[in-house]
């Protein structure tokens, strides 16, 4: 499988720094193509969300290498991929608590997780990231596959980081040619609405160069719209055949 990947970073108008993180990777194997895309975006009300999210994403990083392609290397069944990732994601959040702990402060970072592969994906979700799924040539273009946790209008219920731990929501199913997926923080998605979304990002005929500038496009309506928080997407479209 090959994919189309776009990437769109912003610290926004009102943020002295970006406190999001992203990753994308991909590595060929006996067993096929894998790719892992990763969004977290760090507490901006809280001490240090950068660090949080940055460290979150770094251990992702090791854990592509060293824990998902070894494990589909060795044929490994969809569980333990699963119960690796979350073990990741425990560790973390203790090593998260032991700096807080230490240095006085409170830090967290909301995590949106998607591996990619083959015909397959596979989700891992905490917070208020987002993760949807678009499809080309059908009424519906646009589905969310993951659950914000959040109470009220921005009060995160939910995350990775100093206070706990949360089982993140895990979610797989099958992916086919032509689909997209878009990973992305809530400044990104919050001030505009998930059809605007579909209709801007449909992978029909979504060549790399227009996918950049809809991307683009969106950020900058979401900060006309009033968005101040630091906004982050990363699109994965799944080629076809005729598809270069």
């Amino acid at each position: 499988m090959k994919y189309q990947v776009n990437v769109y970073w912003n610290k926004g108008p009102a943020r002295e720094t970006n406190q999001d993180s992203l990753v994308v990777l991909q590595a060929m194997t006996s067993r096929g193509s894998v790719l892992m895309a990763v969004v977290c975006d760090g507490m901006g009300g809280m001490d240090s969300g950068e660090i949080a999210s940055g460290y979150l994403t770094e251990a992702l990083i090791t854990w592509f290498y060293d824990g998902l392609l070894r494990a589909v290397g060795k044929k490994k069944p969809l569980w333990v991929l699963r119960r690796s990732a979350e073990r990741i994601v425990f560790q973390v959040q203790q090593r998260l608590q032991s700096y807080a702990e230490k240095h006085g402060l409170e830090m967290g970072t909301t995590m949106s997780l998607l591996v990619l592969w083959e015909k397959k994906y596979l989700l891992w979700h905490l917070g208020d990231s987002r993760i949807y799924r678009l499809f080309p040539r059908k009424k519906r273009r646009i589905t969310l596959l993951t659950k914000d946790h959040t109470q009220g209008t921005n009060r995160l219920t939910k995350c990775v980081g100093s206070f706990g731990f949360f089982q993140p929501d895990f979610r797989m199913g099958a992916a086919g040619k032509g689909e997209a997926f878009l990973l992305c923080s809530d400044g990104f998605w919050h001030a505009i609405k998930t059809e605007e979304l579909g209709e801007t990002l449909a992978p029909d005929s979504l060549t790399e160069e227009r996918c950049d500038r809809r991307l683009r496009e969106i950020g900058e309506a979401a900060i006309r719209r009033g968005e101040r928080d630091n906004l982050s997407a990363v699109y994965i479209k799944m080629r076809t055949g005729r598809e270069r």
